[in-house]
């Protein structure tokens, strides 16, 4: 991209026209729309250089941006912390609809806090907390919450959780990994580059992560609670299977438009 701090002054068609070249080139799919965020997001002829720089190196768009659309919400999204997907609003739905104003609301496995914060946002007066075991996740889900007065936690799934939450979470949410080993190098590189292993790797069958979350979900879920876990079309059968093997009564949502899976598993009401 020949757009150096000392080239002349072009028209700003040009510029964008010489910025979608450059994403074209680097295999960009939707390389109008990501000019046109990066265009708004540079302040300057040189800034705008270094942020198409980095997304044609294959950055996330989000990681250059800093930040990611997510329900109508603007997610802060700092460098190696797994971005939210948009197949995940469906999650986010679906576990809103579930809670009320007063409803114990947590996120496991909650990366930027962007389904927290979702839920947070349509659901007010709702008690909501968000776990995760990365560090640099844990920082950015508190920033994206401080706001709506959730706690985030830091350590593995259950792990960190206020002991007086057990038996009292009237919606539990979990997008855990989910993608199996040996198909982590099919990923984009965008995703196998520079989003943590930890978040994307769910083991040999890529079910390690939920199995271990439905195996404590009832011991944690009120009476009448919900556990809902983002799963694959193909997979959603085997998360239904760990659901009902944790004692939870499960069924499968799915939204055609995201293409997107969850299963739901109910605890008894008595």
């Amino acid at each position: 991209m020949s757009l150096s701090p000392t080239s002349p002054s072009l028209p700003s068609s040009l510029v964008a026209d010489s910025v979608v070249d450059t994403l074209r080139a680097a295999g960009c799919v939707f390389a109008e729309d990501e000019a046109r965020l990066l265009l708004s997001a540079a302040g300057t002829r040189t800034e705008l250089a270094a942020l198409v720089a980095r997304r044609a190196r294959g950055v996330p768009l989000e990681h250059v941006l800093g930040w990611a659309e997510f329900c109508g919400l603007r997610i802060a999204v700092e460098p190696g912390v797994f971005v939210p997907r948009r197949r995940t609003e469906f999650l986010a739905r679906q576990a809103a609809a579930s809670a009320r104003p007063g409803s114990v609301v947590v996120d496991l496995c909650c990366g930027t806090g962007a389904v927290a914060a979702a839920v947070a946002a349509a659901v007010p007066g709702a008690e909501v907390h968000a776990a995760d075991v990365e560090p640099a996740a844990v920082r950015c889900a508190r920033r994206n919450l401080a706001a709506s007065g959730a706690r985030v936690h830091e350590g593995d799934l259950y792990d960190p959780l206020p002991a007086e939450l057990r038996g009292r979470v009237d919606v539990l949410i979990a997008n855990a990994p989910y993608v199996p080993t040996d198909h982590i190098g099919l990923l984009p590189p965008e995703a196998r580059d520079h989003e943590p292993l930890l978040a994307l790797d769910g083991g040999a069958d890529g079910l390690d992560v939920q199995r271990r979350v439905a195996a404590e979900a009832a011991d944690w879920l009120a009476p009448g609670g919900v556990l809902l876990v983002e799963t694959s079309e193909d997979q959603a059968p085997y998360t239904a299977r760990a659901v009902e093997h944790g004692g939870l009564l499960p069924r499968v949502a799915e939204s055609e438009e995201l293409y997107a899976t969850v299963v739901i598993g109910a605890r008894r009401a008595c």
